[in-house]
């Protein structure tokens, strides 16, 4: 499907799509970094942030503290205890060709007010492909190691850096701060990758897709004995907080970095103006397969620190420095036959097997097809050789056939029209109410299809949800296949299950140890926390972040679970879904059809059709007249509108959750059609059977000054970023909205607040600054 260019959107489609890009990168971040799993290329994700950041760009009203603007890296895991960063670890933002980069440069002197052939010194730095830490040093000595995180907040990984070599308990020479968090990547050389892969791989234990992955994996060990036998290595190249300054410039920072025992890239490179810089790129891309080590591109930063605190930042990355990114890099084979994937919510994914292939260093076997409209654009057939191109190193994806006029070409490919397990039941290309087609072709079996019932199981016990210890993938599988499980209640039962118990412990690789401390890691589930039993249901379109939302702002399980059950219930009609899907059709639009009572008969006969929704609903917008022109052809269409607009809507129930300040409607209405089927309800009923408590989530304050106020906060925020301000004011029982309504008690404005100060102004809402909010919070 051709995406809308985003100079056409207008304000509510703009809406529409920016919460569902933000919803795929929050997908493909808690993917990346929390699972060290990702599942499209860096530069399919790159593309997806652009066409947000552009959104964001044309609409500062739409930006929210869970924009793509607004996010980094993904929540932290709670296998770690969390740390908070003394200074935030953000992003960089991308170049990806020289005029980019010439941009980077030119904004940079614009900013600064540089008198023209005033030189710019850069201090350049190969990107390297690992997981960033962060070492806090307290006296010269070693407290402390995290990973990024959101970067606000990351995991205490301290056990774990404390066995790379290249990181020095005590600090070395001399001049190092009191306090200073020494910042770098954890990763892990090709040489030592492949090793580890080709041994990994003969004692058929787990193997890694790349080193990046395999750094990620190393540092998270729970036993920190397991990470030292690891082959990693670090580098550093920046600090957060330190009580003292200790360089005047980023190149004078590596070099003292150096002298107090830290590997620093010997490829760092201190240049001048975007000449110097590109030049520098174009070496490293040539040396970049000899390196010994993956890199994806490199850094620019101001050398100038003072510079870079005059240039400071623009939401959530510096002015001062850049990502320059390697194109990717690409190889040729031949396709040996497609596999089809079956995802937790009945996805058909198409794989690619390749005849094995090296591209960039990395023995390629397979490369995503991603659906069946990609295999009819490309033509691709079995016994092709196409293109494939490993973009951003991570995903490979096919390109295109290399010769797709030769003779003896095999068949077109077939994509399934059923499931390809043993009920073959049929695959559906869902379509929204305003016929938008999907491509994406699911099952319609749902649990009752053992592809799906395995990868929701598989979901239920990920480190995310449930996080069981002792019961990963490969022994899940092994259950499943036993038939000792097939939901999640069954788990529980397995712990209890004396005879089943007893036959895996004379079974070879188990034994008494093992299965005493699987049973452990169950039990220890059967208290558990109300977002991560939200999340571990696996129903679609409700993510980690939606779990936790949902969870604070019910609180209990029986409050959800009613309001769940009451969503089921009060489902709108596929009309009323149809009429606000269309085209300029706004909820303020819908109420006005709703409170509108227009005659049986047609009054106006002879009056074209646009004319009459005029006189039958005045008031309403050329935009939203001609989008409901769509949706009926005569006057008894524009009569049965406003029926369905008045009692055919969403019951109070579905309402409630959709109300809920980061859920909406496409979340609320997932909730209710889970629900609102017996196999579900059976599954959950069994389940909370089986556990001790599902504990309640922290209720908020009550005795603060905005508890119970709805606060909308809107422009540049200079004293505090959009999460930290939600964040605070949740804490404080206060509900952060999105939007201005006579509701809202408090809008917090900062420079360039828009729209919604005008909307403030018209409720009557109380506008503050950014030190009056300070002030009423205390």
């Amino acid at each position: 499907m051709t995406e809308t260019p985003v100079s056409e959107l207008d304000a509510i489609g703009a809406e529409a799509e920016l919460a569902r890009l933000s919803a795929e990168l929050a997908h493909h971040d808690a993917l990346y970094h929390g699972h060290d799993a990702p599942e499209i290329s860096d530069a399919a994700y790159d593309a997806l942030k652009r066409r947000a950041l552009e959104i964001e760009s044309r609409f500062p009203e739409l930006t929210m503290a869970t924009s793509p603007s607004q996010v980094v890296g993904a929540a932290v895991s709670s296998q770690f205890a969390p740390v908070r960063h003394g200074v935030p670890m953000l992003s960089l933002d991308n170049a990806f060709d020289g005029g980019e980069v010439a941009d980077f440069e030119a904004r940079i002197r614009r900013f600064l007010k540089l008198p023209e052939g005033e030189h710019v010194a850069f201090v350049a730095e190969p990107k390297i492909d690992g997981l960033s830490a962060s070492l806090r040093y307290e006296n010269g000595v070693l407290v402390r190691g995290a990973t990024r995180g959101d970067g606000r907040t990351g995991e205490d990984v301290t056990a774990n850096l404390r066995t790379i070599a290249d990181i020095p308990e005590r600090l070395s020479g001399s001049g190092w701060p009191e306090l200073i968090e020494v910042r770098g990547e954890v990763y892990a050389p090709n040489d030592a990758f492949d090793a580890f892969n080709a041994a990994a791989e003969v004692a058929g234990s787990r193997t890694y897709a790349n080193p990046r992955n395999f750094a990620a994996g190393s540092l998270r060990q729970k036993d920190a004995g397991i990470t030292a036998q690891r082959p990693l290595r670090f580098f550093a190249y920046a600090w957060g907080e330190v009580s003292a300054p200790f360089a005047a410039t980023q190149w004078e920072a590596l070099q003292a970095l150096r002298g107090w025992g830290f590997e620093v890239n010997s490829r760092s490179q201190r240049v001048e103006d975007a000449a110097g810089l590109i030049a520098l790129y174009d070496g490293l891309q040539t040396d970049r397969a000899t390196l010994g080590y993956d890199i994806d591109g490199v850094v620019y930063k101001v050398d100038r620190l003072d510079w870079q605190d005059r240039l400071g930042f623009v939401a959530r990355t510096p002015r001062w420095a850049i990502a320059h990114k390697f194109p990717a890099q690409q190889a040729q084979t031949v396709l040996e036959g497609i596999d089809i994937q079956v995802g937790r919510t009945g996805s058909h994914t198409p794989v690619a097997r390749l005849h094995p292939v090296t591209v960039g260093g990395v023995v390629v076997r397979n490369a995503t097809l991603h659906n069946a409209d990609e295999i009819e654009r490309l033509d691709v057939r079995i016994g092709d050789t196409v293109t494939l191109q490993r973009a951003g190193d991570v995903i490979p994806q096919i390109l295109g056939v290399v010769d797709a006029e030769r003779a003896g070409r095999g068949e077109p490919y077939a994509f399934p029209h059923v499931c390809i397990c043993p009920l073959r039941t049929a695959l559906v290309k869902e379509t929204t109410a305003s016929g938008v087609e999907s491509v994406v072709r699911r099952c319609t079996g749902e649990l009752a299809c053992p592809f799906q019932r395995i990868e929701h199981l598989k979901h239920f016990v990920s480190r995310r949800a449930f996080d069981i210890e002792g019961l990963g993938e490969k022994q899940l599988i092994a259950f499943h296949e036993r038939g000792w499980i097939s939901q999640p209640a069954d788990i529980f039962r397995l712990a209890r299950d004396e005879a089943k118990l007893d036959a895996l412990s004379a079974e070879e690789g188990y034994g008494e140890t093992s299965v005493r401390n699987l049973v452990a890691g169950i039990d220890a589930r059967r208290m558990i926390a109300l977002d991560r039993f939200i999340y571990g249901l696996g129903v679609r379109d409700i993510g980690e972040q939606t779990s936790i939302v949902l969870a604070r702002a019910f609180e209990s399980w029986p409050a959800f679970e009613a309001a769940c059950l009451a969503a089921a219930d009060g489902l709108p009609s596929e009309d009323w879904v149809r009429l606000n899907e269309a085209h300029a059709v706004s909820p303020r639009v819908v109420v006005a059809l709703a409170e509108a009572s227009p005659p049986e008969r047609d009054p106006w006969p002879e009056a074209p059709l646009d004319q009459k929704i005029a006189l039958a609903f005045p008031g309403l917008a050329a935009p939203a007249r001609r989008g409901l022109a769509t949706l009926a052809d005569d006057w008894a269409g524009l009569v049965r509108l406003a029926e369905v607009a008045r009692s055919e809507g969403p019951s109070e129930g579905l309402g409630q959750i959709a109300g809920v300040s980061g859920v909406g409607p496409v979340a609320a209405r997932a909730l209710a059609l889970f629900f609102r089927e017996t196999h579900n309800r059976a599954m959950v009923d069994a389940l909370v059977a089986e556990l001790d408590r599902i504990e309640d989530a922290e209720k908020p304050k009550s005795d603060t000054a905005v508890a119970g106020k709805t606060v909308v906060f809107t422009g540049a925020l200079e004293r505090f970023t959009r999460d930290e301000a939600k964040a605070r004011a949740e804490s404080l029982g206060a509900k952060v909205s999105g939007s201005v309504s006579k509701k809202t008690d408090y809008l917090v404005a900062g420079p360039g607040a828009g729209s919604k100060m005008a909307d403030a102004l018209k409720h009557g809402v109380t506008v503050l600054t950014e030190d009056e909010w300070l002030a009423l919070i205390g």
